[in-house]
């Protein structure tokens, strides 16, 4: 809803979800909330859109061979209207999950779990590998710690201050960088995920290894504008030549390419599966009901709390 130049976000009535032959109708038990979803509905959402990506609850309906039915506990992904009671979801996007998680849980998991889980196979990692993370306290950042240290990585997380470090070696990270010296000095690195953009991206380029990889996955940074040694970027990392990449990760790319689409519904059920299995934690920072959507979208902004926030739906 818009108020002059005001944006808030509201609970409002709205016609049953139709599904489409590849659709499953999910009612949803609970939703978490991205920075990026919330920026966009925040600062330039209109009347009567409907955000909402990441969402978990029970089917209500599913194609006939889909591999779901009615009952089944599941998580999902959509690109809009998530915040809802119910969705249709498409069923490359769904995953079951086990008993032993809980809807709040296995609601952090579609952007968040998904963008670090398929940023992290844009090189191969493991024992010996060394990894950044920026925005190491975010939702994607604390998922893409875990994973790459159960792959047996290194892990650097890179901290805006010495606050989270005793948070972020519980999730698995070797060493904390705080500040841009400190994460050249733990450097070079052969896989990067970067999540802040600006002046750290820039800097972040010239911390490579050889034939590194640098996944920008997010730009949480007020400065979109990058400058970098471009020199010490293809010559000179890590004191050898060539190779390295800044790869441009986009979710909604990566699982909906022509050739080579990621299998969203295949890697949610393993992150799943993780969280049942405890080799993968969620971090949530909040959890509230649904009508206080507005105002622990505007907390999630203001970084109020680490990792991520959850709404209940309904009760």
């Amino acid at each position: 809803m818009k108020t002059g130049s005001e944006i808030s976000l509201v609970l409002a009535e709205h016609a049953e979800p139709e599904a489409g032959p590849d659709e499953a109708i999910v009612a949803v038990h609970a939703f978490s909330l991205n920075n990026g979803e919330v920026r966009g509905a925040l600062h330039d959402g209109i009347d009567g859109d409907r955000p909402g990506w990441d969402l978990s609850g029970v089917v209500q309906t599913a194609p006939e061979g889909s591999g779901f039915r009615q009952g089944d506990r599941v998580v999902g992904l959509v690109w809009s209207g998530g915040w809802a009671e119910r969705v249709a979801v498409p069923t490359s996007r769904l995953a079951k999950i086990p008993d032993d998680v809980s809807f709040e849980a296995a609601s952090t998991l579609p952007v968040a779990g998904l963008t670090a889980a398929v940023a992290l196979q844009k090189k191969t990692i493991g024992p010996g590998s060394r990894v950044l993370v920026t925005a190491a306290t975010g939702g994607v950042g604390i998922y893409a710690i875990q994973l790459a240290a159960a792959a047996g990585a290194h892990v650097t997380a890179f901290a805006r201050d010495g606050s989270t470090a005793e948070f972020l070696r519980n999730l698995g990270a070797d060493e904390i960088a705080v500040g841009v010296e400190a994460g050249e000095k733990s450097g070079p690195y052969d896989l990067i995920l970067e999540g802040v953009g600006g002046s750290l991206l820039g800097a972040a380029l010239t911390w490579l290894a050889p034939r590194g990889v640098c996944v920008l996955f997010g730009d949480a940074s007020e400065d979109a504008l990058t400058t970098f040694d471009s020199r010490r970027f293809r010559l000179q990392s890590g004191g050898a030549y060539g190779g390295t990449v800044l790869y441009g990760f986009f979710l909604l790319e990566e699982l909906t390419r022509p050739e080579g689409a990621a299998d969203g519904s295949a890697i949610l059920a393993d992150l799943a599966q993780r969280l049942s299995d405890g080799s993968l934690r969620p971090i949530i920072g909040r959890t509230a009901p649904w009508a206080d959507i507005d105002a622990t979208a505007r907390d999630l902004l203001k970084r109020k709390f680490a990792g991520k926030a959850v709404l209940t739906v309904g009760g």
